[in-house]
Formats: structure tokens, C-alpha cells, sequence
């Protein structure tokens, strides 16, 4: 990776660090008729997480919400804040394989880059592979949003 683009992701996981988006002060404990919550420890570090995800229904549900509180270290906040962004709009489908690309490139020691084509600033965690420590860091709140959209979907096929 080139120190350019290597400080322009630094730039955005710093940037979602601070200014959080999908942050809420809310309790999201309930997920509402069409919502999964998912709680997420990481015993490692202390960083934990609650996702709330809200679905719309229809033939092919999408994500209409992701909102989430947490404490933690700047990449598990960064991380939530970026995942936050990017699903609201996503069909089921598109939100399972951006967290597939997600965990690969993450679980890939660095051999596989993050394309921000498909991943959008998330490509900005690449650097984070590296650091095996790290990688539960930054899928700590995609984890908990990949179950509670489950979740959400399960409420949703039960009517």
C-alpha cells in the first residue's frame, strides 16, 4: 500500500473514530416488530458493541436502519460507524457479501487489499489484517449487525 493511501485510511478510521455515524444515545436493546439486537464482547480488549438493525419488508427485505452504542478502541468504533453508513439500502444478499469481503480481506493477514469499489471506506481496514489482535477490533460490530440482521429476518419470515 502506498503512504498515501496508507494516510488516507488512517484519515477515515480517525475520522469515523470521532465523529461516529449511526452512534445513538438511544437504547437499542428493542428491536421493534421488524429489528434484531446483538450484543458483542470482546474479552480481549474491553471493546464492546450493541447493533440494532431494522429491516424493510417487501419481496427482497433491505436494511432500513443499523444504528448502535458502544465502548471501545478507535478501530471498533471507526468500524461500526463505516458499517453504519454503508448497509441502510442494502438488500439482505448485498449486506451478507459486503461483510464476506469484509471478514476476507481482514482474515487475509494483508494478502488480500480492500477494493473500494466493493467496500466502500471498509477498504480503509486493510491495513488493520495486518494485526491479527486488531482484526476482532474491527469486526466486533459487523459481527453483532450480521446477527441481528438474522435476527430481523427470522421475525420477518415468522410474520
Amino acid at each position: 500500500m502506498s503512504y498515501e493511501l496508507d494516510q488516507l485510511y488512517q484519515t477515515i478510521i480517525l475520522d469515523h473514530s470521532r465523529a461516529r455515524r449511526g452512534e445513538t444515545a438511544e437504547d437499542v436493546e428493542d428491536a421493534g416488530e421488524s429489528g434484531g439486537v446483538s450484543h458483542q464482547f470482546n474479552p480481549t480488549c474491553g471493546d464492546e458493541i450493541t447493533v440494532r438493525v431494522t429491516l424493510a419488508p417487501g419481496p427482497d427485505p433491505t436494511i432500513e436502519t443499523l444504528e448502535w452504542n458502544g465502548e471501545g478502541c478507535s478501530i471498533s468504533m471507526a468500524a461500526a460507524s463505516v458499517l453504519s453508513e454503508a448497509a441502510p439500502g442494502m438488500t439482505l444478499g448485498q449486506f451478507a457479501d459486503l461483510v464476506a469481503g469484509f471478514r476476507q480481506m481482514l482474515h487475509s493477514r494483508g494478502a488480500v487489499g480492500g477494493d473500494p469499489e466493493v467496500l466502500g471506506d471498509a477498504a480503509a481496514f486493510a491495513g488493520v489484517a495486518k494485526f491479527v489482535a486488531r482484526v476482532k477490533c474491527a469486526m466486533l460490530g459487523w459481527v453483532a449487525a450480521e446477527d441481528a440482521a438474522r435476527q430481523a429476518q427470522h421475525k420477518l419470515a415468522a410474520g
